[in-house]
């Protein structure tokens, strides 16, 4: 009697590999303004992931913006032209700040925080326009 080889196909290894792509996302929330001209969100950044916000904006837009977090995050705000990723603002390890995105172009801005310790890092957010 002759063994046959085992072959493992899609259908049991479909679920293992959708698997895989959740484990390695991060949190990725599309902006939905308020009446108000408001957004406001709290998420929790696991260690190693990032959170990012992202909505259309054109040239007549002004952001203000907020944020405040457990713990030192890395935060920008950004936006693609083409290949090229451009910076309104970008710094590293902070737990606060605040600032004005005066929109210089219709595009697609995304504000951005990376947690680069070991802990969960809880962020509240708040976007009014």
């Amino acid at each position: 009697m002759t063994s046959m080889p085992t072959v493992v196909g899609w259908g049991l290894l479909a679920p293992v590999l959708l698997l895989l792509p959740a484990a390695a996302q991060a949190e990725v929330i599309d902006i939905a303004w308020s009446g108000d001209g408001r957004f406001e969100r709290r998420v929790m950044v696991e260690p190693g992931k990032f959170a990012e916000v992202c909505g259309k904006l054109t040239r007549a837009d002004a952001v203000a913006w907020r944020f405040d977090a457990s713990g030192a995050l890395n935060f920008n705000i950004h936006y693609h032209e083409g290949k090229e990723v451009r910076y309104p603002e970008r710094r590293d390890a902070l737990a606060s700040a605040s600032g004005l995105l005066q929109v210089a172009l219709d595009q697609d801005y995304c504000w951005m925080w990376t947690n680069k310790s070991g802990q969960p890092v809880r962020l509240d957010l708040q976007l009014r326009r």
